[in-house]
């Protein structure tokens, strides 16, 4: 994640419950009590309404009732009496529906400020005060009915990543509910030259998950001008536990984001499509004035060995997870999410700053839910996190963090090139050195024997081209040498090759080869996209790219207008060889097992690298017929020359499933007989007996 929402806060000293001194901080920490009971801050009913906070620190806490979600008095102060373990209680005895409240509490006898509190599950306008509603009210039409889609396992999964008003913003989609939750739910929705969008491409292209950029409450879109253009990816939380306003039909009514919410996770779940929710728990947007600084002051942040405040965000401070309450929020979160929205999955924001006690935690959490819940993150930091390296969620950790998935930076770099500079290109575009990169990521992340330092070697002295023994060579043998096989199983690689972060594929390539023709675009994207859809981690696709999306170079969108961000539709006509494609490889995978073994002992027994006549060049071999797969000994070749390449196979008969830029797994594309594949330049071949 890079610097992603608009409060940056400067490095401040630590508030009231810190010390000048980490370490002290921390022992003053570990003494706050630990609350174990329920942790509800408001229960409605009509006879009374229940409020709890927990402000261990806090000499007094009151609850403001308003009549409004904004503007206006508190019409009445209700004084909270403190219970056990830090928890504040009050009730108010009559019918409260509809009304709006906020909690402020008192510590070193200033009153630290209004928030809706730590857990608010509905909320006015713009996320200043908590409501009270009916939540039978919430739910729509077969709410009750609504199951998740069927996954027998994780190895399964294809992740698709969409940011709400991308997706839906342009009026060529034929989308009525434009850049809002609802628009998910639409059918039958088209542009005017007849090409299918919204939820029915989605249906289209036949993904199985759909990851939505953060739908909780945000901070930086002000939900009182949305009559404005107004843009941001949302990586600012304001409150967790609550869907964006901006995204409703209507934000100054509580109930209606979530209703909209659950009608759009209902309409994908109906389309077969099951939901991700992208969580940032690793920051706040601000810390002053935030909902966790106002209540416990110093104890939901990390600080430095100086007492200012951490960030390994990136983005002015960094949560502690480690803290027992902070982790209960965490787990209390999720499973909130899982339950109430019936969410599938959740996307962890810069995972790497969390620790690998929580993670685990809230993966057990969610097993005792449904443990087809699926859970990933980015196994890094932005800065150094101020936990050891041993106890974070990073990559390196992995074997620490079963049926937890994470990012493949290793297999995206090696196909597009290194994020830290957007001119240099890898694999796709014929730089030498990436083929080890890109056998990493084909691998899922985990030990093979064929991916080693004396292989690697061999492979060198065997091959027969002059150019083995340059530049390339030696960098295939450095990258094998330097490879960490992080994952113990293949469900725990995501494999792709860009994202919201930094340049989307087709300017990624129009970046790294200037001047480069629609048609080697074109050539070149299938080209990373069949290494994503072949490799055995959990592929992941940015949405947009099966149309080759342009955002005109703008490598941290962030804030970018619809101009830049919003999904062109009328590329789905002009680009239509492409979705094809990429269509076709979505339809490859989920009907052969081959691709999708999902076990790092299958894949070490039947994965095999073959050996290839030139640099550049990848090509494998699926030995038998992996999970009762119909197709036998399958193989990939990813040749990224300018040249056609030969490469030797078993002899026998082989079926084609993709040849010269054209994928067909039913009817296939012709037969060859012989023991040598002919791959053309710039392309991918694959076939089967």
């Amino acid at each position: 994640m890079k610097l992603k929402h608009l409060v940056v806060m400067s490095m401040m000293t630590v508030a009231a419950g810190c010390t000048s001194s980490h370490q002290d901080a921390q022992t003053t920490f570990d003494k706050y009590p630990v609350y174990d009971g329920e942790w509800e801050e408001m229960v409605y009913a009509p006879s009374v309404t229940k409020f709890s906070l927990w402000a261990p620190t806090a000499q007094e806490v009151r609850v403001l009732l308003y009549e409004k979600g904004q503007g206006g008095s508190a019409y009445r102060m209700v004084k909270m009496e403190p219970a056990s373990d830090g928890m504040w209680q009050a009730r108010v005895d009559e019918d409260l529906k509809g009304k709006f409240y906020t909690f402020n509490v008192k510590i070193d006898d200033v009153w630290q400020g209004d928030t809706p509190g730590l857990l608010a599950k509905a909320v006015g306008v713009n996320g200043d005060r908590a409501a009270i509603i009916d939540w039978g009210a919430t739910n729509p039409k077969g709410w009750n009915e609504d199951k998740r889609p069927l996954l027998k396992r994780f190895s399964d999964i294809i992740i698709y990543e969409l940011h709400h008003r991308d997706f839906s913003i342009d009026t060529v989609a034929g989308i009525h509910n434009r850049g809002k939750f609802l628009a998910l739910t639409e059918e039958g929705t088209k542009t005017y030259l007849g090409e299918k969008t919204g939820l029915d491409h989605l249906k289209e292209l036949g993904v199985t998950h759909v990851q939505l950029l953060p739908s909780f409450d945000f901070s930086s879109v002000d939900e009182t001008k949305l009559d404005k253009p107004q843009y941001n990816w949302g990586y600012d939380p304001k409150n967790y536990n609550v869907p964006e306003g901006s995204y409703a039909t209507d934000p100054y009514k509580p109930d209606v984001r979530i209703r909209e919410f659950k009608q759009m996770v209902m309409a994908l779940h109906r389309a077969g499509i099951r939901v991700v929710m992208d969580v940032v728990y690793n920051h706040t947007a601000i810390i002053k004035g935030s909902n966790f600084e106002r209540t416990v002051p110093g104890y939901f942040y990390r600080t430095d060995d100086e007492g200012k405040w951490a960030n390994a965000s990136g983005c002015g401070n960094e949560t502690a997870s480690e803290r027992p309450m902070m982790r209960r929020f965490m787990i209390e979160s999720v499973c909130y999410w899982a339950r109430e929205y019936h969410i599938d999955g959740f996307r962890f924001d810069l995972m790497g700053i969390h620790d690998i006690e929580t993670m685990n935690e809230i993966r057990r959490a969610l097993d005792r839910i449904d443990p087809t819940i699926y859970i990933y993150g980015e196994g890094w930091a932005a800065n150094r996190p101020q936990l050891p390296d041993s106890l974070l969620a990073m990559k390196k950790n992995a074997p620490q963090l079963p049926h937890i998935g994470m990012f493949c930076d290793e297999m995206r770099d090696a196909l597009r090139g290194p994020w830290n500079d957007e001119s240099k290109g890898a694999f796709v575009i014929g730089r030498m050195g990436h083929a080890a990169g890109v056998k990493f990521g084909l691998v899922g992340g985990t030990a093979h024997p064929q991916l080693s330092v004396k292989h690697a070697a061999a492979s060198v002295q065997s091959t027969t081209l002059a150019d083995s023994l340059t530049e390339d060579s030696l960098a295939t043998v450095k990258a094998e040498r330097e490879l960490h096989f992080w994952a113990t199983q293949p469900d725990q690689l995501i494999s792709y090759v860009s994202c919201h972060d930094d340049l989307c594929l087709a300017d990624r390539l129009k970046t790294t080869l200037p001047g480069l023709s629609e048609q080697e675009m074109n050539a070149l994207a299938k080209l990373a996209a069949t290494a994503v859809f072949t490799s055995q981690g959990i592929p992941f696709w940015y949405a947009g790219d099966e149309i080759l999306r342009d955002k005109q170079g703008v490598v941290n969108s962030y804030k970018s207008p619809d101009a830049v961000n919003a999904i062109d539709w009328r590329r789905k006509t002009s680009h239509h060889d492409f979705f094809d494609y990429v269509r076709g490889l979505i339809a490859m995978r989920k009907a052969h097992p081959s691709f999708c073994m999902g076990d790092a002992s299958l894949i070490a027994k039947h994965l095999e690298f073959l050996p290839t006549p030139a640099s550049n060049v990848v090509a494998f071999r699926i030995k038998g017929s992996p999970a009762g797969d119909s197709w036998l000994n399958t193989v990939v070749v990813l040749n990224a020359r300018t040249e056609p390449v030969q490469v030797n196979v078993p002899e026998g008969r082989y079926w084609i499933a993709c040849r010269d830029g054209r994928v067909d797994n039913v009817l296939g594309l012709g037969t060859l007989t012989g023991n040598v594949l002919t791959v053309a330049p710039r392309t991918a071949m694959i076939v089967h007996q």
